[in-house]
């Protein structure tokens, strides 16, 4: 690959899309003069110039080659998922040696001592910087960003100027926090304890997503926001050295968006399906922290009237957002559009593919609107708006729905960071709220509680899936006010589900280590790790399980291995 075609990765005259062409190379020949880089035998990210698309994408190429746009999810916990107590039975004594974790988020604090083992040597076995460039220090074939080995982390550590030597450094603190809580060392004066504090790290910083897609999807400038197919690069580059070391892996991702059908088909959500099943590999996923944020609607066309209206509070300097309608299969369906002044725009009507911009007289507001009738992954109906200047106040929508079955749908607004707080439905449904990829099959998805009072943490997202009901979230693991890791080496408390997500990482760890590098389950991977987990959940006698809220149950490790003791017993 040139310099010139490595430049198109990162630059922001670029638009990157991401195509599943699932190994079949003719089916990217369409996409000419542009730079086809192939990911795997099933993703390629195309590289096209954005003044040969600008705002037509979604005409041309459809919705789903637009890299979905994810953000953070966070803003005692051992005793409550039984770890000490496991750990003081003989043999048990599991704490993650000889297994991975795996960070795709913000970087990590590499300088910070719980990330270092007693002679001040690192844990890191590698990071790839995504957001620092290099012209031949980058993972094979990803053409982009740095490779930092462990070795150049200790020289860094020995150095006085670290950073000199390795420049990575995580500025926000989301990485940072998720590797401490899966993974950091013991600090018994602070009564820090991380799950799995004898693994080794590998980390992914992510690059933040190109303006122009942030443009696109009306996010704010200053928003922390990734693309999917960084995100998918990553997850592969700690799958490939899992692959290479021969070591097991435990992958936690702390991101989430609201954007895609929330069914677990999506791109990403399809890959770490994917990467899941491999023997050795467990993935964790959060929930997110959308339950109570008021950015999801549910409705049902009454066939009665023949409509269903949606009520939608605009904040005041609300510069821009994007809202997706996802109509059930195989109705469909259309929408009209009354502002707060009263400016109406009647009923536009359903049909395979419209594309329109819509502007008005008397406000500032200008609307773009894509109807996809056959959303190519889904299947399903899409509307996607993106409001550019909307005015503040009530927007009222109808829905309008055909067919001769029940014609329901969804509306998911973006995520919390992505949009202001003042932008809400009147009447929002809070169930279906797990963003993606926590509604990936294969993945473990944790949502998380306070385990001083065993209550659900209140923001919490809820599930299930909105068309195939899987079960989202599986498990509750403890998520508020947890001891962990701050940039200055400090430690304060943090609350959110990818909080529950990096707790729940660790102790699949401990898992891989006693099925894998003890011999007891030597082909386990994400489907069996989460089979355990379920069967020794803790269960409320007075709540029905599964449900939206806890999924099956609270997370208890303990439980998990004196179940399997019994059985042991049962079988001589």
């Amino acid at each position: 690959m040139t310099q010139e075609e490595k430049d198109k990765i990162i630059s922001n005259d670029y638009v990157d899309l991401l195509i599943d062409y699932n190994g079949i190379a003719p089916l990217l020949n369409k996409f000419q003069n542009a730079t086809i880089r192939i990911i795997n035998e099933k993703f390629a990210v195309v590289h096209i110039p954005f003044v040969q698309v600008a705002t037509r994408v979604v005409e041309l190429f459809g919705y789903s080659v637009i890299p979905l746009c994810f953000g953070l999810e966070s803003q005692s916990s051992l005793d409550a998922s039984g770890i000490p107590r496991l750990r003081s039975i003989p043999n048990f004594d599991l704490r993650g040696q000889g297994v991975l974790v795996g960070i795709v988020d913000t970087g990590i604090d590499y300088t910070n001592p719980i990330f270092q083992y007693k002679d001040n040597t690192t844990r890191i076995i590698s990071i790839w910087d995504q957001t620092i460039d290099s012209e031949d220090r980058y993972p094979n074939e990803t053409f982009y960003g740095t490779e930092y080995s462990g070795e150049q982390i200790n020289q860094a550590l020995r150095s006085d100027n670290p950073l000199g030597i390795v420049p990575s450094m995580d500025e926000i603190g989301h990485g940072t926090m998720l590797a401490g809580v899966a993974a950091g060392s013991e600090v018994e004066e602070s009564g820090f304890y991380g799950v799995a504090p004898e693994t080794e790290l590998v980390i992914v910083k992510l690059k933040q997503a190109k303006e122009i897609l942030k443009g696109f999807f009306m996010i704010p400038e200053n928003a922390i926001c990734y693309q999917e197919n960084d995100i998918i690069q990553g997850v592969q580059y700690l799958s490939a050295v899992a692959r290479r070391l021969r070591r097991p892996i435990a992958i936690c991702i702390g991101l989430g968006s609201s954007q895609g059908s929330h069914d677990g088909r999506g791109s990403l959500a399809t890959y770490l399906s994917v990467v899941g099943n491999i023997p050795g590999n467990a993935i964790i996923t959060s929930a997110g922290n959308e339950g109570n944020a008021r950015s999801h609607y549910y409705g049902v066309v009454d066939p009665d009237i023949g409509y269903n209206t949606v009520e939608l509070n605009v904040g005041e300097n609300e510069s821009g957002f994007s809202m997706q309608i996802w109509g059930n299969s195989p109705g469909t369906y259309s929408i009209d559009i009354l502002s707060p002044e009263g400016e109406y725009i009647p009923r536009i009507a359903e049909t395979l593919v419209v594309n329109q911009q819509i502007s008005f007289v008397f406000e500032n507001t200008i609307i773009y609107i894509n109807y996809q009738m056959v959303e190519s992954i889904t299947g399903d109906q899409l509307i996607l708006l993106r409001f550019k200047n909307p005015t503040a106040g009530i927007w009222r929508i109808k829905v309008y729905g055909r067919g001769d079955l029940t014609l329901a749908f969804h509306i998911w607004l973006p995520i919390q960071s992505f949009i202001s707080a003042n932008t809400y439905f009147i009447q929002p449904n809070p169930d279906t709220t797990v963003l993606s990829p926590g509604n990936s099959a294969i993945p473990i998805t944790a949502t998380a509680y306070n385990d001083e009072n065993n209550s659900l943490y209140l923001n919490a997202s809820r599930g299930y899936t909105r068309t195939t009901n899987i079960i989202k979230p599986e498990l509750a693991a403890p998520g508020v006010n947890i001891l962990s890791p701050t940039l200055n080496h400090e430690f304060a408390s943090v609350t959110g589900t990818s909080t529950a997500a990096a707790h729940t990482t660790g102790v699949a760890a401990m898992i891989l280590e006693w099925g894998i590098l003890r011999g007891n389950y030597t082909g386990i991977d994400t489907v069996e790790i989460k089979k355990f987990l379920i069967r020794g959940a803790k269960r409320n006698v007075n709540i029905i399980y599964p449900n939206r809220e806890w999924g099956y149950g609270i997370l208890d490790i303990y439980n998990v291995f004196d179940q399997l003791r019994t059985d042991t017993t049962r079988n001589k």
